[in-house]
């Protein structure tokens, strides 16, 4: 069997369970952060290591700053997901010799760009020759307080659903321009219990079925509820993939308060209910387009 017949998803799940683990690990592999003991009280570490690569998250005609905004904006956008603080960064970029040293210059332009914008280190890394397309690794640490990460697996039966922002259309332009939800995430840790969260980067039909997966619960969606870019259609919400936007489960009663609360603290930046989970003996969950698979032929 190839990849290609397997997919990503059923990958890791013949992969993970044999990955080794410390008592120290909260969180292994599988979630959007790793979650480990940190030597601060009252904090968690978080780890990430995120990639692009060229013909697949970028084209040889794409801003190489732009590149490197997305490059670094990736792995912070899983920071989002678990409402972490990002410290320091590792960098590796495995580029072929014939590449000019001023688009290398113009990446770090944009990675240093994405790093100044939130308070990130760039502490070291990598470089590496390759025959093939070019690939930008970034490894990112930071911390969470232990009462606010929030990992895919807290989800509860009858919790209703949320997203930011606006989907679809992103692999336009937006895909190489967007920002991390990351205030945005410390704003609702602070103020409401999140049960459950991660960032849309490969579609709400991939992504919300692994959070439901992860909770032990199923779903309902209202694909006409849903927050749709200009130009978009419901299904390519569900299926464009790289969003980055963050969807999350909330309670029924503190989603009584936050539509109101969220408009005042965030204005610009719209907020909607698309749907609720269920118990899991009730699993009906709607057959969604599916969003990015990798190794999957689209």
């Amino acid at each position: 069997m190839n990849l290609s017949a397997l997919g990503e998803d059923k990958l890791l799940a013949r992969l993970l369970p044999m990955l080794p683990r410390r008592g120290a690990v909260i969180v292994g592999a599988g979630d959007d952060c790793a979650v480990v003991a940190a030597p601060k009280r009252g904090k968690l570490q978080l780890l990430k290591t995120d990639c692009i690569v060229e013909g697949i998250h970028f084209t040889t005609k794409s801003s190489p700053i732009s590149v490197g905004w997305k490059a670094m904006v990736r792995p912070l956008s899983d920071f989002a997901a678990m409402s972490g603080v990002p410290q320091f960064a590792l960098v590796t970029m495995i580029v072929p010799a014939e590449r000019t040293v001023d688009w290398i210059r113009r990446i770090y332009r944009g990675l240093e760009k994405a790093a100044r914008a939130f308070d990130v280190a760039i502490v070291g890394g990598e470089t590496s020759g390759i025959e093939g397309p070019a690939v930008i690794s970034v490894s990112v640490t930071g911390v969470v307080e232990k009462g606010r990460w929030v990992g895919r697996g807290g989800g509860k039966a009858d919790d209703e659903l949320f997203v930011t922002g606006r989907l679809g259309g992103s692999l336009r332009v937006r895909h190489l321009k967007f920002t991390p939800r990351i205030t945005e995430s410390r704003w609702l840790t602070k103020n409401f219990r999140v049960h459950a969260m991660m960032d849309l980067s490969d579609g709400l039909g991939a992504d919300l079925p692994r959070l439901a997966r992860a909770s032990g619960v199923g779903f309902t969606v209202d694909e006409t509820a849903l927050p749709l870019n200009r130009g978009c259609t419901a299904e390519q919400a569900i299926s464009d993939g790289e969003d980055y936007e963050l969807l999350f489960a909330i309670s029924p009663k503190d989603s009584r308060s936050l539509p109101a609360r969220w408009r005042k603290k965030f204005p610009r930046i719209p907020l909607t209910r698309i749907g609720r989970l269920n118990p899991q003996s009730a699993i009906h969950n709607p057959k969604l387009q599916p969003g990015y698979v990798h190794f999957k032929q689209r």
